[in-house]
């Protein structure tokens, strides 16, 4: 659940919270509140309002959730682009399923080019990307349907790198691996 939340905008978190602390409050006045002030609470004419506030605040909160828990589309008109080296090199498969990568046993690669080839074997969309020494930052694949495949072609040179699911919400939630090369 926290990977969830930490994957969602600023303004996401604070209507989830608005939506919460109404329902609680809610709950709350309701069950401690009115009793004390209408002792009958809710009263044989009282139920029908009791019962439809009820119903209005549940699907509130499922329309919370709907529209604050979606992730952010990515911005018109900047599509991830992929990165080609002008030789293929080593090819690496790789599988992206929720929410994780999944990249064979690898010990430290050596300095070259790489073919990574993306398999998405999930529900939903992602992408491949990588980061790291001398990488640029467009080094992703476009978004990958699921079933489908997307390939990215990278120099890699001595260091540390991250690949990861660059859609947002996904690294947050597992979508994330290491390499080490030279």
């Amino acid at each position: 659940m926290l990977h969830v939340v930490a994957g969602l905008s600023t303004g996401h978190k604070i209507g989830l919270a608005v939506v919460g602390a109404v329902f609680i409050v809610f709950a709350l006045s309701m069950s401690f509140l009115a009793p004390r002030r209408w002792p009958d609470f809710p009263g044989k004419n009282g139920m029908g309002p009791f019962v439809i506030a009820c119903f209005v605040l549940f699907a509130g909160m499922l329309s919370a959730v709907y529209f604050f828990g979606k992730e952010s589309e990515a911005k018109a008109g900047e599509p991830p682009t992929a990165h080609a080296s002008p030789e293929a090199g080593t090819t690496i498969n790789v599988t992206e399923s929720e929410w994780k990568v999944q990249l064979p046993t690898l010990g430290t690669l050596k300095e070259g080019n790489y073919t990574f080839q993306v398999h998405n074997a999930g529900k939903v969309p992602h992408n491949f990307a990588i980061q790291g020494p001398k990488i640029a930052a467009n080094d992703v694949t476009p978004t990958i349907a699921p079933g489908g495949n997307a390939t990215l072609k990278v120099a890699l040179v001595a260091g540390k790198y991250t690949v990861y699911c660059a859609i947002p919400g996904h690294k947050q939630l597992g979508m994330v691996a290491q390499l080490s090369v030279g």
